[in-house]
């Protein structure tokens, strides 16, 4: 079954720092827009950042820990190619980014190895890329 693009609309408290972010830092094309939200090609998805006020989450995310690590939750993302992904993290790294949890393997050498990395958008949205080497092992227990 080929995959369908997510429709995601998500709140920023501050639309011009979002903007910068998602079209500058990861180079997202920007579609529609207003004065209160903004369209993007989010990785062949389409991402909404909506002028909100700040969430309670946006100022304090909860987390889980995952192989080690405390994993923000909510958080959302792509799974990208596995060379896709390693562009994704030397962009994000060569721009000085502040990671959340930096690029890395987890689970190595078990069922669903991954390539995965967390960060902040300017409002405190959570987001993770994540590739597999085996993209067959993406729901395999």
């Amino acid at each position: 079954m080929a995959l369908a693009p997510f429709h995601l609309a998500i709140p920023v408290y501050d639309l011009a720092a979002a903007r910068h972010f998602y079209g500058e830092v990861f180079g997202c094309a920007e579609g529609r827009s207003s004065e209160h939200w903004v369209d993007f090609d989010f990785f062949g998805h389409q991402l909404v950042i909506h002028e909100a006020p700040k969430m309670a989450y946006q100022e304090a995310a909860a987390s889980n820990p995952v192989d080690g690590h405390d994993v923000p939750v909510p958080h959302f993302g792509v799974v990208l190619a596995w060379d896709d992904w390693e562009a994704l993290a030397e962009r994000l790294s060569s721009r000085k980014t502040k990671f959340v949890i930096e690029p890395y393997v987890r689970f190595k050498g078990q069922v669903g190895e991954q390539a995965t990395l967390f960060l902040l958008d300017p409002c405190g949205n959570a987001l993770e890329f994540k590739a597999f080497k085996d993209i067959g092992q993406l729901f395999a227990k």
